[in-house]
């Protein structure tokens, strides 16, 4: 890590200036979803998907946020600081290229716009406190932790010609102190631990990122790429996000950090003759934790559980987004992702066979490995400023076309989500907004007949669909589901709402091994929410009570209850508080 820093700093004071066209990285506090609402408003070119992230609002033909046929004022941007380099092509200052980039009138055409200038990327303070026990989906570098922490990001972007260089390093410190986890109670019997470690012996989900404080430095959204027209190919650690989800994502989410990988992906849609395209297809590396579960909790713990092999994994993947050009406001896509050990690695098994008998039965591809892929399509509706979505996916491959026929949902997934815009003043954008999602990881009864049991998790690369200790799909991990409901006032990009959410906690194993209609682990979730922007400043601030019925799988009847089979258990009790802060130059 401290290699690629060094690599991107050099880099920079070799630029003769700086340009636009940095990305708006996944998770971005209030900006991301600003320009998504924006297009259902009819603000947004309605060809851009926002199934493959980041995206490039700041390219000058790639996003721009319009009212009818004037652009609106560049409100959000104002008291920006350029840092032009000396004997720059043009003296004209281009408007702010930090997010989120609205057109001005002022604005002088691209032409006239240089070609090599440095900007200051956004500060970035963001802090989450827990009280009782780790809840933590969709925060990046962050870790599952009780207690406080807090993530800092900042740094540079330059261009010059078709070199682009993002440096925007994230810093995570978390206190990290002792909870209630999986072995708090010793009542569970030894096959329910036998299962547990079963569970772990195909992932590297660790409970708790070791015994003390924990910190990391990473290089974060950071970036060296070319880029030709609408095509990108480079370095990156960034973030990305596949897919129409907007709270989970299948294959490709931002609740594990960036990982290292090389890039080709569009910087905005490419139009033909059918329809348009977006798509991103990557080849990186995956790290393991380095965190290993307590094997302590009973005597037979050792022979269980089976020490992962020390070998980092070679991640292939794709997304692929249309837009039929006879279909407006419909998208149709998919994603690919493979995972083999670094010394069975090939090239590029994204282009491998689709089913398992044309590699003999075996595996998804020669090398070994695992495969997960997904379908989806987002139905964008603007005149009814409104969305439709829906993403259906897959962690093992069909033997044949006879076996996807007989058994189409089996190692299945899904999400599927609506989002609607109730407008109450247009020209102040201001609207209410109702959004619910839906996401189903528990696998169905076809799974009890046949090898394949937690979806993410595999029985030969047993670090699972993981980087550092955690999910790149959706972060309510394996054998879990989600039901997920806001109502918000927004007014540009201030907002005010609320959030419930029901969470059950891996049915998969609680269906293997616990056995109990009771005792289901269920968190049920009511959070505030607020946005809201004051001059350079975007604020955003969470709080959400959770409701843990059943925490960690067990029933305990309260005392004094009614002795009968469904007397109320014990139920616990967490608070999380998010805090955020951007400063915008």
């Amino acid at each position: 890590m401290k290699n690629i820093t060094t690599l991107f700093l050099f880099i920079l004071l070799l630029l003769p200036g700086l340009s636009r066209s940095q990305s708006l990285p996944v998770g971005t506090g209030i900006l991301e979803d600003y320009y998504r609402r924006a297009q259902l408003l009819g603000k947004v070119d309605s060809s851009i998907s926002f199934t493959a992230r980041p995206f490039f609002p700041t390219d000058p033909s790639a996003l721009r946020l319009r009212s009818g046929t004037t652009p609106l004022r560049d409100r959000y941007t104002q008291g920006s600081l350029h840092l032009p380099v000396l004997q720059s092509p043009s003296p004209s200052v281009p408007p702010s290229p930090l997010l989120p980039l609205v057109q001005s009138p002022q604005s002088p055409p691209s032409s006239t716009r240089p070609s090599h200038f440095l900007v200051l990327l956004p500060i970035t303070l963001q802090q989450q406190w827990n009280s009782n026990h780790p809840y933590s989906l969709n925060d990046g570098e962050m870790i599952p932790a009780r207690g406080y922490q807090t993530m800092v990001s900042g740094g540079f972007f330059a261009k010059a010609g078709f070199l682009t260089v993002q440096l925007r390093p994230e810093f995570v410190y978390a206190q990290n102190p002792p909870f209630d986890g999986f072995g708090y109670s010793k009542g569970q019997p030894d096959y329910v631990w036998q299962g547990y470690y079963d569970f772990l012996n195909r992932i590297d989900l660790p409970e708790r990122f070791g015994n003390k404080p924990y910190s990391h430095l990473s290089p974060g959204q950071s970036s060296i790429r070319l880029n030709f027209g609408p095509i990108s190919t480079g370095v990156s650690t960034e973030n990305m996000w596949w897919g129409p989800g907007i709270r989970n994502s299948l294959l490709m989410s931002n609740t594990a950090g960036g990982f290292l990988h090389f890039t080709l992906n569009t910087l905005r849609p490419i139009r033909t003759r059918i329809g348009s395209f977006e798509g991103q297809i990557i080849a990186g590396r995956l790290d393991n934790s380095g965190f290993y579960p307590d094997t302590s909790a009973t005597w037979k713990a050792r022979a269980w559980y089976k020490p992962k092999k020390d070998d980092w994994r070679y991640f292939n993947g794709l997304v692929i987004s249309y837009q039929p050009k006879w279909v407006p406001g419909l998208f149709v896509g998919l994603t690919r992702s493979y995972m083999v050990y670094e010394s069975e690695m090939g090239n590029f098994p994204v282009i491998s066979p689709v089913n398992k008998k044309n590699t003999n039965g075996g595996t998804e591809i020669s090398q070994g490995g695992n495969q997960l892929r997904s379908l989806f399509a987002r139905w964008l509706m603007p005149k009814s400023h409104a969305e439709a979505y829906f993403e259906y996916g897959r962690d093992d491959l069909s033997y044949n076309l006879r076996d996807l026929i007989l058994e189409p949902d089996y190692a299945r997934a899904y999400i599927i989500g609506f989002r609607k815009l109730f407008m109450l003043n247009e020209p102040r954008e201001e609207y209410i907004q109702f959004n619910a999602e839906m996401t189903q990881i528990e696998q169905n009864t076809t799974n009890k007949s046949r090898s394949m049991t937690y979806f993410y998790g595999h029985p030969w690369v047993t670090q699972g669909y993981t980087q550092r200790g955690q999910l790149l799909g959706a972060g309510i991990g394996p054998g879990s589901d989600m039901q997920n409901m806001s109502i918000t006032w927004n007014r540009g990009l201030k907002l005010i709402g609320i959030q419930l959410e029901r969470y059950v906690h891996n049915n998969d194993f609680h269906y293997l091994y616990i056995k109990d209609i009771r005792a289901n682990w269920v968190d049920f979730n009511v959070a505030l929410l607020g946005e809201y922007d004051y001059k350079q400043f975007l604020f955003n601030a969470k709080a959400e009570y959770i409701t843990s019925l059943n925490y960690e799988h067990l029933y305990y009847p309260l005392p004094g209850s009614i002795n009968t089979f469904w007397a109320p258990g014990r139920n616990v009790v967490d608070f999380q508080l998010n805090l955020g802060v951007s400063y915008r130059f």
